[in-house]
């Protein structure tokens, strides 16, 4: 029987992205995490096992400047703060994981605001 709830659905679609996309020191994961009201990023190297840098539009400096603003407006916000975060640890290439999601709205906003900040996927 197949999987009865879209998040089943999405489970199953992340497990066999996750079977091509491996994150490396030299290209880490950005892995992406979408909820119905905020977004997630982070940075990941899966040969340790540990995130080297994280963002999320539940922080103060993001909520501050997309409280009015459209979720996808926030996700982009995301995505240069994770990025800028990232450049800073000198981290330049990375291998982009939508998670199972669709590559559309908020998961394509983020990435496009990584891009903005200067990571290179």
């Amino acid at each position: 029987m197949g999987a009865k709830t879209k998040n089943d659905q999405r489970v199953k679609r992340k497990v066999r992205i996750r079977k091509s996309v491996k994150g490396s020191p030299e290209r880490p994961r950005l892995s992406v995490f979408r909820s119905a009201r905020h977004i997630y990023a982070q940075i990941i190297d899966d040969t340790r096992g540990c995130t080297l840098v994280a963002a999320s539009s539940r922080e103060k400096g993001v909520m501050a400047e997309a409280a009015a603003a459209k979720k996808v407006d926030s996700a982009v916000l995301v995505g240069k703060l994770v990025a800028q975060r990232a450049r800073a640890q000198g981290i330049e290439k990375v291998v982009f994981d939508r998670n199972g999601f669709l590559y559309h709205g908020r998961v394509k906003a983020v990435s496009e605001g990584a891009r903005e900040g200067g990571l290179q996927f």
